[in-house]
């Protein structure tokens, strides 16, 4: 029975009693559903106005998970060498370790950095790829957290919080801006093939906002994602029917202001629309060899991360909002998480991602979208001065680098500094809610007013306020 004859049933029914009060709240709920079932369909993800005009439109955020080094990687330190297998000097004060102690000593470094580009940044040999794009970076060396342990510290990047259940700077952004993809999510992760970090995918998530939110997760591979073809002998019109029909009966059913529900019925919508009109985004055989070559696809190290970079660029062109491509998982021997030794760990995850890093920040600039993505690489803490297990470093909070790129961030510079060690952060300190609250202003969102209620409280990404770093973004 189709609704217009079940809702016509329903007014015959009504006239029967029209004049009871049973009868006349029965009406005003039935005209209220057809009311609602008449009006324009709401979209949540539908594309919203910036508090005010933005330099960014999209976020693609390269996730070094575990913890990748600053000490090997952007903030040469000469002095470790030559203090290496000493105690470290009282004069630098004291730092809570997991399991660095007073019996250890500090450790140095086999890296060797150079100074690259116009802007003379120097920049370690684990990236040479890295090396020749850094006037477009902002290395931001002064980095620190509140957490030396990795699932705090991962929840506290990613949701400006050190316990779960918060939502996400992706689910944050999604909520404020929506997106301009009509065929696919509005906030895309795609995770490492050896598994999930420590957090797991609570880091990920929408917490307490509506479900519409949520990220969607893409396996790693040649498919990101499966069941895009239609069933053999299933039409595209009959799965067209077969979608609004179940959409009929959905919207048909729902009571009031139902968000879970209501993120059900855009889930199948964007499913559809995926499986009719974006399977060609999965497939990069339609790249030049040219492109698959700069970003290594096809070879051994470089592929599944250069796959996934490629992938994030073409999801940008397609106007997906935030994308979150994640190096390490698994457990520290497949993650940036070097205990055991600093340099067999460092050579083999860089080995993976330098030159697909560097070439989304070439692929991007050419292509036009450099200056409307802002590109954030870096991991949730650094590694100790010291060394653990002899060979290894601990992991580290107090100070740290991170670099953004695009979006309006001033590309060739070098923003704050730890001491002569690495250990803390001494000048220009960047707290993850300054970082977050800075993306937030070049996306055009202001962090007080993108708020949510919760439990009577209004949350927001930068828990309380952050600092928008000005001296790094025009």
């Amino acid at each position: 029975m189709s609704q217009h004859i079940r809702y016509a049933r329903n007014r015959r029914e009504f006239l029967t009693d029209c004049f009871c009060g049973a009868g006349s709240l029965a009406f005003a709920s039935m005209l209220a559903r057809e009311q609602a079932l008449a009006a324009p369909r709401y979209n949540p993800l539908a594309p919203k106005p910036p508090h005010f005009p933005a330099k960014a439109k999209a976020f693609i955020f390269l996730y070094m998970a575990g913890g990748p080094s600053h000490l090997e990687t952007w903030d040469p330190k000469p002095l470790l060498n030559q203090l290496d297998g000493k105690v470290r000097p009282a004069e630098f004060g004291d730092v809570k370790y997991q399991n660095v102690n007073s019996q250890s000593r500090i450790l140095g470094t086999k890296r060797t950095f150079t100074k690259y580009g116009k802007s003379g940044i120097e920049v370690s040999d684990l990236f040479p790829r890295q090396a020749e794009i850094v006037d477009e970076l902002c290395v931001l060396r002064s980095m620190h957290g509140d957490m030396v342990v990795h699932s705090a510290a991962q929840y506290q990047m990613m949701s400006g919080r050190v316990i779960p259940g918060f939502p996400a700077m992706g689910s944050w952004i999604a909520y404020g801006l929506g997106t301009e993809a009509e065929s696919l999510p509005a906030y895309v992760v795609m995770p490492d093939p050896n598994g999930t970090p420590e957090a797991g995918q609570p880091m990920y998530t929408h917490g307490f906002l509506p479900a519409v939110y949520q990220p969607a997760m893409f396996r790693p591979g040649k498919r990101p994602v499966l069941n895009l073809d239609l069933p053999e002998g299933v039409t595209l019109e009959r799965r067209r029917k077969t979608m609004d029909f179940i959409r009929g009966i959905n919207e048909a059913n729902i009571a009031g202001e139902d968000p879970e529900f209501a993120a059900r019925i855009s889930a199948y919508d964007t499913a559809f629309k995926m499986q009719t009109e974006a399977p060609e985004i999965f497939d990069l055989s339609n790249e030049p060899r040219e492109t698959l070559d700069l970003y290594g696809v096809g070879q051994a190290n470089t592929d599944d991360y250069g796959r996934r970079c490629l992938l994030a660029r073409r999801l940008v062109e397609r106007g997906v909002r935030f994308i979150c491509v994640v190096s390490g998982g698994g457990g520290a021997e497949s993650e940036w998480d070097a205990h055991s030794d600093i340099e067999r760990n460092h050579l083999k995850m860089a080995s993976f991602t330098d030159q697909p890093v560097a070439a989304l920040i070439k692929d991007l600039k050419r292509r036009g979208l450099l200056d409307s993505t802002v590109v954030l690489w870096g991991g949730e803490f650094g590694r100790s001065p010291e060394s653990e297990r002899s060979k290894g470093r601990d992991h580290h909070n107090t100070g740290f680098s991170m670099w953004a790129a695009g979006g309006g961030f001033k590309g060739g510079t070098v923003y704050g500094a730890t001491d002569a060690i690495g250990l803390k952060a001494v000048e220009n300190p960047v707290h993850f809610r300054d970082l977050h609250a800075t993306i937030l202003n070049q996306m055009g969102l202001n962090q007080d007013q993108l708020s949510y209620m919760h439990q009577g409280r209004k949350e927001r990404l930068t828990e309380v306020h952050g600092r928008i770093i000005q001296e790094i973004i025009s």
